[in-house]
């Protein structure tokens, strides 16, 4: 399928991701509520090829960027009870496929956290393409995964009373991206 009959305003060629605009935000059970957070710095770039099925992306995360309103807090995630920053300092993600299923868009990819290399699908929602007012070419973007902590090492955890713990092992994802046509 051609990206044409997709999205007929992204045209081919590298897109990148403008992190001013952009966020990569998660959330995690802690106790009976979500504790959301964010990644403040990252870099990428989406290659958008004639066909769809061609078009690649890859992104970069700084771990030791987590932000959860909580100093106490990301320090203690940024250790090696927990993202271990120190030792890997980066969250990668490499696309292995674009599709599209029944007017749904996703993004096939290996997700690399604390060394660790697993395949992930985000689901993606494409939001159109437009002029800014610095002369640029923007694309929108949202995507949303869910992931086990724990595919990827992430043990720590603290045993509650019965058969509870203060962390939840699913963690959601979710992706709101603007790119820049280079």
């Amino acid at each position: 399928m051609s990206i044409a009959a997709v999205a007929p305003e992204l045209t081919a060629g590298t897109w990148n991701i403008d992190p001013t605009h952009s966020e990569v935000t998660f959330s995690i059970r802690h106790l009976m509520t979500k504790v959301r957070g964010s990644f403040t710095e990252f870099s990428g770039a989406v290659q958008v090829a004639e066909e769809l099925a061609d078009t690649t992306a890859t992104a970069e995360i700084r771990m030791a960027s987590i932000d959860t309103r909580n100093a106490d807090r990301d320090g203690h995630v940024r250790s090696s009870d927990v993202l271990d920053v120190e030792n890997h300092p980066t969250m990668t993600f490499a696309t292995k496929g674009v599709r599209s299923e029944g007017g749904d868009h996703y993004v096939d990819g290996d997700l690399t956290i604390r060394g660790v290399t697993r395949p992930v699908t985000l689901e993606v929602e494409f939001h159109g393409v437009a002029e800014d007012p610095w002369g640029g070419t923007r694309a929108g973007f949202s995507a949303t995964t869910q992931i086990n902590r724990r595919d990827w090492g992430i043990e720590f955890n603290v045993p509650l009373s019965g058969d509870k713990a203060l962390l939840g092992d699913k963690v959601d994802i979710q992706l709101e991206i603007q790119a820049v046509k280079a």
